[in-house]
């Protein structure tokens, strides 16, 4: 088993945390288990405990459906996006890749 609270303290492990947005819960039987947690720009330390709190949730992350989805942005302009194969799942972090000089102007 996994924890979504554990799974996010060890991806923003050496990053500002800008805001975030997570969605998670098992929607295969009924939507209303779904829930939603966000992390407003300019949190308090008050609410970003709130947050932790309100994903603390115990999900299976290798099997069957992806159970856990959304976003941590950082103050750097980099982010975190949660992704999903075969019903793996895990947060894959993303920065703007370098223009290549073929699309630069000279």
């Amino acid at each position: 088993m996994a924890n979504c609270k554990q799974d996010f303290l060890r991806e923003v492990e050496g990053h500002t945390v800008l805001c975030a947005e997570i969605t998670y819960g098992r929607d295969y039987w009924d939507d209303k288990d779904r829930r939603s947690a966000r992390l407003q720009v300019g949190f308090s330390g008050e609410q970003y405990l709130a947050f932790l709190e309100d994903i603390d949730y115990e999900y299976d992350s290798g099997f069957g459906r992806q159970e856990v989805y959304g976003n941590i942005w950082y103050t750097d302009g980099t982010w975190s996006e949660r992704a999903e194969y075969d019903g793996s799942e895990w947060w894959a972090y993303k920065s703007c890749p370098e223009i290549p000089k073929e699309l630069k102007s000279s």
